[in-house]
């Protein structure tokens, strides 16, 4: 279970923790990237510590965050023995091995992965930033670059096509790949993209809400 911590100041530039060997994560609440990682360790029923790190206010580009991870992005996971991961899809990855989220048929496997380069590179950079230019910028509808909200609703139509008819991105039944690309699209609505006219998608996120425990 999480463990909130407010402050980043206990990173030393030796990469270690001054509170002791726990997983500990550092991400900002409202962030869909940092949610998956929360959402699996929950499920998992680790203890972790979760600091959370105010993208706006700049937290990410502190001297301590950027001596931990040289990138100064959030998701950042510390392990228990202090070594530092980040990026989103490589942390859930980590945590996701030896689940059921993970498949054990090595095509199955490679077809999640493929859904996870894809929503780094085709979904998350329309569909989260038009979100993030709406909901947290404050910018309205007219101002959103027309290119996001096009390329969205492409990210959108071909995961409608891709579960028509099926209730999972791949096999038959939930994986990080579900994880993955639910953090954005059950709130695609903030963005700007009317999940009205993807009834399959919709379906889809109820179910992969409910398999992961989201709320």
């Amino acid at each position: 279970m999480a463990k909130a911590v407010k402050s980043v100041s206990c990173i030393r530039r030796s990469k270690t923790l001054c509170w002791g060997a726990m997983l500990t994560v550092f991400g900002d609440i409202r962030s869909g990237n940092c949610l998956k990682v929360k959402w699996l360790l929950e499920w998992l029923g680790r203890d972790y510590r979760w600091v959370e790190t105010d993208v706006m206010s700049g937290a990410t580009r502190s001297t301590e965050l950027l001596a931990m991870n040289p990138a100064g992005q959030v998701p950042a996971m510390v392990s228990d023995d202090g070594r530092v991961l980040a990026q989103s899809n490589a942390i859930i990855g980590f945590l996701g091995e030896g689940t059921a989220f993970m498949p054990a048929d090595p095509w199955d496997r490679a077809r999640m992965y493929e859904w996870l380069f894809w929503e780094q590179y085709s979904h998350e950079p329309y569909v989260a930033v038009a979100r993030f230019q709406r909901a947290f910028l404050g910018k309205a509808a007219e101002e959103i670059e027309p290119r996001l909200m096009e390329r969205g609703r492409a990210a959108l139509d071909r995961m409608e096509a891709a579960l028509t008819g099926a209730d999972w991105l791949v096999g038959n039944g939930p994986t990080l790949a579900d994880l993955a690309l639910v953090a954005y699209t059950r709130v695609a609505h903030e963005g700007g993209f009317d999940l009205g006219g993807y009834p399959a998608v919709t379906a889809w996120v109820a179910r992969t809400e409910q398999a992961f425990g989201i709320r």
